[in-house]
């Protein structure tokens, strides 16, 4: 019996479509940029669906610079492509992706791990091809020096403005910013004047945010009021009238991060730049208020007991350090690493024996501030401007423990022993 064999053949599957996503970014909140941001995420839409691509998203971030990572549209990009749901990321320009080149760098050889390849339209450059890492290195490095470049530029021109007695924010309750110059808006106006008005008349601040909130009133952005925005209004010096400028700065213009002004730079005080607000005679009766309502309401014990309260301050995220005892001993902590953990603040704890040390020598009195940085480095920042820079070295375990916690160890070893 003769078998006859036929050939199956099986219906050729269809090829897998790249799965391509784009990131689009402008670093400024104009209406101008905002339209360009709108503009570019319809581009690529239309661009990646037109090259029979599958659409995986645009992703873009609004008035963020690219020197910083926490950008929430380029973080859940990144997200995606971990997750395996791209294949290859479009962008206009290597300043436009990242400006800080070792940011773009490690992004890229992450990314190029995962096999999602990114492609700079700009530069033409592909990550994935034989000379992309290099020709990447080269330009991400003219990109990081244009950062810099407009970084001092823009320093100069805030600078100007500080020496013309002119804003640099425009955000502030009562007031728009209209030609470098702040212009009274009579309904919030209202608003502020309320707000100083009761404050002295013997309501707190969580009464007035109450009366606020009952009544309807919003702040500027729409929201309900918070404690935080009424002290905030009381204690604006630019209600008066007149400007104290460079209270804050960069420290650099990859971080970005804020620093409290503590004679680094100089401070510039306009008088009479705007229409005021609140006389100046209200609002110094304002902050007198404020100063006695904290000594009476404040526990004694604390403040003869801490003599470093409201000194410290966090290099990392700007707040205050708190007193706490652990059972190593007393330290002094940030309130934020406290609260949050150290995702939210990198800081280190100092122990009070070790502050008690640095300022054997410090007039505590003669401080606006003592700074805490990293690398173990205090700054003592005084009244009259000067610096000082100390440092201090973590004690080891041993010399952490007192006399009772070694009596506690001992007694703890007995009685083990005891017990076997």
């Amino acid at each position: 019996m003769t078998r006859k064999i036929e050939q199956v053949r099986f219906a050729e599957s269809a090829p897998k479509k790249k799965r391509v996503a784009a990131y689009a970014r402008v670093s400024s909140g104009k209406d101008a940029m905002l339209h360009s941001l709108s503009a570019q995420v319809s581009y690529y839409s239309d661009y990646i669906q037109s090259n029979g691509w599958e659409y995986a998203g645009v992703y873009a971030d609004e008035a963020i610079t690219g020197t910083k990572d926490k950008r929430d549209g380029f973080q859940k990009l990144l997200t995606e492509c971990r997750k395996g749901n791209v294949d290859m990321v479009i962008t206009k320009s290597i300043s436009r992706f990242a400006r800080n080149t070792v940011t773009l760098l490690t992004t890229v050889r992450e990314l190029k791990e995962l096999g999602v390849d990114v492609y700079f339209e700009e530069q033409n450059i592909h990550t994935t091809s034989a000379d992309g890492e290099l020709m990447l290195t080269i330009l991400a490095s003219y990109a990081q020096e244009e950062s810099l470049s407009v970084s001092e530029n823009m320093k100069w021109r805030i600078k100007k403005n500080f020496e013309d007695g002119k804003p640099w924010s425009g955000f502030v309750l009562g007031y728009r910013c209209e030609n470098g110059q702040y212009v009274v808006v009579p309904e919030e106006a209202e608003v502020v004047r309320r707000i100083y008005r009761e404050y002295l008349d013997g309501l707190g601040a969580t009464a007035i945010m109450k009366g606020l909130n009952d009544d309807g009133i919003r702040t500027r952005t729409g929201k309900p009021w918070r404690i935080g925005g009424v002290l905030k209004v009381l204690k604006n010096y630019n209600y008066t009238g007149n400007l104290l400028l460079q209270k804050t700065y960069s420290e650099n213009h990859l971080t970005k991060r804020k620093m409290i002004n503590c004679g680094e730079q100089p401070q510039y005080h306009a008088e009479g730049a705007h229409e005021a607000i609140i006389d100046l005679e209200t609002w110094e009766a304002v902050q007198e208020e404020i100063e006695r309502r904290a000594k009476y309401y404040a526990p004694t014990k604390k403040a003869t007991s801490y003599p470093f309260t409201g000194l410290i301050v966090c290099g990392t995220c700007g707040k205050h350090y708190r007193r706490k005892t652990t059972a190593s001993g007393v330290i002094w902590v940030c309130t934020t690493y406290n609260t949050h953990g150290k995702k939210a603040c990198a800081s280190k704890a100092i122990p009070e024996s070790t502050l008690y040390e640095l300022t054997a020598d410090i007039p505590l009195g003669d401080l606006t501030a003592i700074r805490a940085e990293n690398g173990n480095t205090l700054v003592f920042c005084f009244k009259d401007g000067s610096q000082t820079v100390k440092r201090w070295k973590d004690r080891s375990r041993a010399e952490s423990w007192t006399e009772e916690m070694r009596e506690a160890a001992r007694q703890k070893t007995l009685a083990r022993t005891a017990n076997k």
